[in-house]
């Protein structure tokens, strides 16, 4: 596996690779990597030839009061991760090199509606950013499908919906959340918790699947139902910031004649933020 930090460099690789033939699968991460990035490479290198990976911690998407700063660089341990997984090509640019004019002036990407609510709400600007950067690589990279993980719900959904709206050739997959064994999902945030609050965590993971077994059993009354989860968030130790109910395609709120539905919920344990999701369609069998 090489690593590169220049667009050239990029641009260069991935040309030696299509004139071999080869099909280009991407990975963009910000780096300190984990299991579920892992996993997300190796699922790439089952469906393309050549696998490039991005390590890039994006200061646009990063709002004011935000963990920019304290957020891991681990580039060393990361490479190691990426060449076991059998990635390709790691592009691991600096600020300057993704925003070489800086980023005042830097063209922004906005997907409206998507972007709006839930951490839309709580973080303004932050899919912005993100619909920004990852255009950006798209068209660094060029890449024949990308790969996402769910955890990010509303990202992935903003990211789907920029690819089809800018009519972008690239097919956008999203992979099942990697999960801990005591269903707490893996994020580069975990890292932050204390030994206390990490075994307070699966709580949000535990809210989720409640929520989704009431709805499984016929229960449509989601206001309801989300209040009293809130309180047991609240009780556990938790400043929840929202838990909704959303249909999984448009992210509108959810009606109870909605079948394909998304259980959505951040909520800060001490000062780290945790987000998780849980999709719930009621069409396909248990």
């Amino acid at each position: 596996m090489n690593t590169v930090k220049t667009v050239r460099e990029l641009r260069a690789a991935v040309a030696r690779a299509r004139s071999e033939g080869k099909r280009i699968g991407f990975v963009p991460t910000m780096g300190n990597l984990h299991s579920g990035h892992v996993a997300l490479v190796t699922k790439a290198t089952q469906r393309v030839d050549f696998v490039v990976a991005s390590i890039f911690v994006n200061p646009l998407q990063f709002g004011a009061g935000e963990d920019l700063d304290k957020y891991p660089r681990t580039l060393a341990a990361d490479q190691e991760k990426l060449l076991e997984a059998g990635c390709s090509l790691l592009f691991a640019p600096t600020v300057e090199e993704m925003y070489p004019d800086g980023m005042a002036g830097q063209t922004r990407v906005s997907v409206p509606q998507l972007s709006e609510g839930l951490c839309g709400a709580s973080r303004p600007g932050h899919f912005e950013g993100v619909a920004t950067v990852v255009s950006k690589l798209f068209n660094m990279v060029q890449p024949d499908l990308a790969i996402f993980g769910q955890k990010d719900f509303q990202q992935l959904a903003v990211i789907r919906a920029l690819v089809h709206d800018l009519n972008m050739p690239i097919q956008i997959i999203g992979e099942p959340t990697v999960r801990a064994a005591d269903g707490l999902a893996l994020s580069s945030r975990n890292g932050f918790l204390n030994e206390e609050q990490r075994a307070v965590a699966p709580v949000v993971y535990r809210t989720l699947s409640t929520i989704a077994e009431s709805i499984k059993q016929g229960e449509r009354d989601f206001p309801t139902l989300i209040s009293a989860q809130l309180q047991q968030l609240e009780a556990a130790g938790l400043r929840p910031d929202y838990l909704e109910i959303r249909h999984a395609l448009t992210l509108r709120p959810a009606t109870a004649e909605d079948r394909d539905l998304v259980i959505l919920l951040a909520a800060f344990l001490g000062t780290t933020r945790l987000i998780d999701n849980l999709h719930l369609n009621l069409d396909t069998p248990s």
